[in-house]
């Protein structure tokens, strides 16, 4: 008993669980409400901007999932900084399988027969149909999970490697560089992946509209990435005053020294 109270008083331990929390809120909360892609221009009052290009028309639309999404890379660049790629990998591994958990609830959540009075009371005027908009939205989340998780392992693993190599490349100097530079090359595959796997292999979804959301999403997580750049800084302040000097070297040192 004094060991476990040992191991969960330990701030190296309470660091983790928390950005791992951060890191897994997150994630789970951007593949729910992936489903929905909005217009930006409208969003803010402008008019689409109908744009021709070689991709086609081209519209600012973005899936709702890249919001939030900025958070779990952040966070990742975070867990690889203090745990190395081991606890990345771990927060991965952890994250992808409580995903495909928290979907195989929502997919059985859609099977169950609606209460009678349930589709009555939220029927309006229009003989809106909720059960049918539930299952509607939560199923085609199906393929987005099959594509996030499949763009989110590829990503968090390249995300690591790169994260790493600059480390290395560096000396352990240049946090911004390391953290824009891993967040840059892994969101370029996990952007199009997802998407692709999401819409156009389990949806219907034009080549056209796939290279133009994607695109945006990419272009949203780049700048994003630019500008949380020294929220980077912070963290590493904050996260050295609350494990002290001597602790925050020794996991720097442990993590920088991974294979």
């Amino acid at each position: 008993m004094n060991i476990n109270t040992s191991l969960l008083s330990s701030k190296r331990t309470q660091l983790f669980i928390f950005l791992f929390g951060i890191f897994l809120s997150n994630a789970i909360v951007a593949e729910i409400i992936g489903v929905k892609i909005f217009s930006v221009e409208s969003t803010f009052g402008f008019e689409p901007l109908h744009l021709q290009t070689f991709l086609g028309t081209w519209d600012i639309n973005q899936t709702a999932g890249a919001l939030n999404w900025p958070f779990v890379f952040i966070t990742s660049d975070i867990i690889n900084e203090y745990f190395g790629k081991k606890g990345v990998r771990k927060v991965s591994y952890l994250t992808s399988g409580f995903i495909a958990y928290c979907f195989l609830i929502i997919y059985g959540a859609t099977l169950l027969t609606p209460a009678p009075f349930w589709l009555e009371v939220n029927k309006g005027t229009d003989n809106f149909n909720i059960d049918y908009a539930f299952g509607k939205i939560f199923r085609q989340g199906l393929g987005i999970i099959t594509g996030s998780l499949t763009a989110f392992l590829i990503s968090q693993l390249l995300d690591a490697y790169v994260f790493h190599a600059i480390r290395k490349i560096t000396d352990g100097k240049k946090i911004w560089l390391r953290a824009t530079g891993s967040t840059l090359v892994s969101q370029l595959i996990d952007s199009f992946v997802v998407i692709g796997i999401a819409f156009v292999i389990f949806g219907n979804w034009t080549i056209e509209q796939w290279l133009s959301t994607s695109l945006n999403s990419y272009l949203y997580k780049f700048f994003t990435a630019i500008l949380m750049t020294p929220l980077i800084y912070l963290a590493h302040n904050l996260i050295d005053k609350f494990l002290g000097n001597e602790e925050s070297d020794q996991l720097l040192k442990e993590a920088s020294n991974q294979v």
